[in-house]
């Protein structure tokens, strides 16, 4: 049973004046090993009977758990495709988020990687591979033609 369900039961035979040891005793007959333990009802039944009303946790103290969320990924995808250069740290500082998290987005989301202090893509795009066919077959081309040879400092010999 959920830690919420436990918390209305709790709430439920509090309002109807129970004590804390029958409380435990019931929960204890139906749930068996489910039941949560006796600190944690003597727990919420106290701030039950101080008049609290929702059945969950109150927020902890502490770093908050960072979202990875689509306007997030658009900034720092904002962000690297005007610069890629950038490094995570100052990706952080734009974006308000830890540099892991900035590594995350960069890796898993934009399918990113750092090649020579740039951000580029790990795929190439079908534009970029024909591109690079061509230059290939131009290099070829060069390199095949018989009446010139190849040319290392300008000048041609056969």
């Amino acid at each position: 049973m959920e830690k919420i369900e436990h918390r209305a039961v709790i709430k439920f035979l509090t309002k109807q004046g129970k004590s804390v040891q029958t409380i435990l005793e019931e929960m204890s007959s139906v749930y068996g090993e489910s039941c949560p333990g006796k600190t944690m009802v003597y727990k919420w039944h106290t701030l039950f009977k101080q008049g609290r009303a929702s059945l969950e946790d109150d927020p902890r103290p502490g770093r908050p758990i960072e979202v990875t969320t689509p306007e997030i990924i658009q900034k720092v995808e904002k962000f690297i495709l005007e610069d890629a250069r950038l490094k995570k740290k100052q990706l952080a500082e734009m974006v308000g988020v830890s540099d892991t998290t900035i590594f995350k987005i960069l890796h898993d989301h934009l399918g990113m990687t750092k090649v020579s202090a740039r951000w580029v893509p790990r795929m190439l795009t079908p534009p970029q591979k024909q591109q690079r066919v061509e230059c290939s077959r131009a290099f070829l081309d060069l390199c095949n033609e018989e009446d010139k040879g190849v040319s290392i400092t300008g000048e041609y010999y056969a």
